[in-house]
């Protein structure tokens, strides 16, 4: 028989010093958000699964968990992304003319973690664009991404470039599983699997291509050599080439780079896509890009762009903060202790009464002062 307080694999409890850290991370890009004119929305955890799921790909429906609602009797979905949740709130709810910048952060539930050590359990902050199509849309969304993680103390992250369109150019025409099948091997650098894939094809050249269209700028003028001159491609390499400029010009300690091969962890993408990576690190740390077509099966085809990432993620990738500094008080009933004490949370300290026959063992405070009694009154001593 198992112990009782088991919990399921990849899902774990988070303890004080990790959730501080989550927490202030959360406050912090919240704000930064809202620095940017983001407006905050709280999609439901559960919803009807054929609304869950619109539009969204089969990827994301091995990911969701499902459930029989007692109430109604029909399909729930666990929401293992928001960001179709979202695209329903700009459709449906708020319904505006002009631009809606949204931004959310809460639990999502997988049914399998995304790679050994990540969690199931991942908690999602995103921020998105509505109703704009330009790349100005596109720039901001990376610029948040960008500053947010500077802020939360990641230093000289990696930025990685690419573009839906240049696949779906070449792809006209395959029907839709073999394209699955072709992005899957395109992402892995899988040439030999590319190789039977491509057989056929009239872009097996182009394709194969995609698999050495990865590394610094010259990719973008490496891609114009060995891509057909198509619309849809080229109107992607000049987006590119466009972001990459801006960025260089605002954020100079961005390493910059390029994967004309992969579209992104999601099939909803469908122009400029964007993962950011920390020094070192293979996973990513933000994943976002263009996503027009989110909001088709919600009636509202409408320009979107925005990104999303894991707190609980990011947290692992950060230094951990010091201690917070903390008064050490003794607990009494006497009416002057009682007002400093509240007198100094007021002030915004931190203050730790030592409650009776205890002392203080808390490992997230440094307690470097304490309150005393000097001649009446209660005066603050350094320790």
């Amino acid at each position: 028989m198992s112990s009782a307080w088991l919990l399921p694999e990849h899902i774990a409890d988070v303890l004080p010093s990790e959730a501080r850290r989550i927490e202030e991370l959360r406050r912090g890009l919240l704000d930064m958000a809202r620095s940017y004119g983001f407006e905050l929305v709280m999609p439901p955890l559960l919803e009807y699964l054929e609304s869950l799921l619109s539009g969204t790909g089969h990827a994301l429906d091995l990911q969701t968990f499902k459930l029989i609602d007692q109430l109604s009797g029909r399909t729930l979905g666990v929401r293992a992304d928001t960001t179709p949740q979202v695209a329903r709130i700009d459709a449906h709810l708020l319904n505006r003319a002009g631009v809606a910048r949204l931004c959310y952060c809460g639990p999502v539930l997988h049914t399998r973690p995304a790679g050994p050590r990540a969690t199931r359990e991942p908690l999602q902050f995103g921020a998105e664009i509505y109703g704009h199509a330009g790349l100005e849309a596109d720039l901001e969304v990376v610029e948040l991404a960008l500053d947010g993680l500077r802020a939360a103390g990641v230093e000289a992250p990696v930025l990685d470039l690419g573009d839906a369109r240049i696949l779906r150019a070449l792809l006209q025409g395959v029907e839709q599983g073999r394209q699955e099948e072709l992005a899957a091997a395109l992402a892995r650098k899988d040439t030999a699997a590319l190789g039977a894939l491509t057989a056929g094809l009239s872009e097996a050249k182009a394709l194969q291509a995609l698999t050495r269209l990865y590394g610094g700028a010259e990719v973008l003028q490496a891609a114009r050599e060995l891509l057909p001159d198509l619309p849809a491609v080229r109107a992607a390499l000049d987006d590119l080439a466009w972001l990459m400029h801006h960025v260089q010009r605002t954020h100079a300690q961005v390493r910059l780079g390029f994967d004309l091969g992969d579209i992104g962890a999601h099939a909803y993408y469908s122009g400029p896509r964007f993962a950011i990576y920390s020094a070192g690190a293979s996973d990513a740390l933000v994943r976002g890009g263009r996503y027009d077509e989110v909001g088709a099966v919600f009636g509202r085809n409408r320009p979107a762009v925005g990104f999303s990432l894991d707190l609980k993620a990011l947290a692992e990738r950060i230094a951990p903060a010091p201690a917070r500094l903390a008064v050490r008080a003794p607990w009494g009933e006497a009416q002057s202790l009682r007002e400093a004490v509240r007198h100094l949370r007021q002030q915004g300290e931190t203050v730790l009464c030592v409650l009776p026959g205890h002392e203080h063992e808390g490992q997230e405070f440094e307690c470097d002062r304490e309150l005393v009694e000097i001649n009446g009154q209660w005066v603050l001593r350094a320790l």
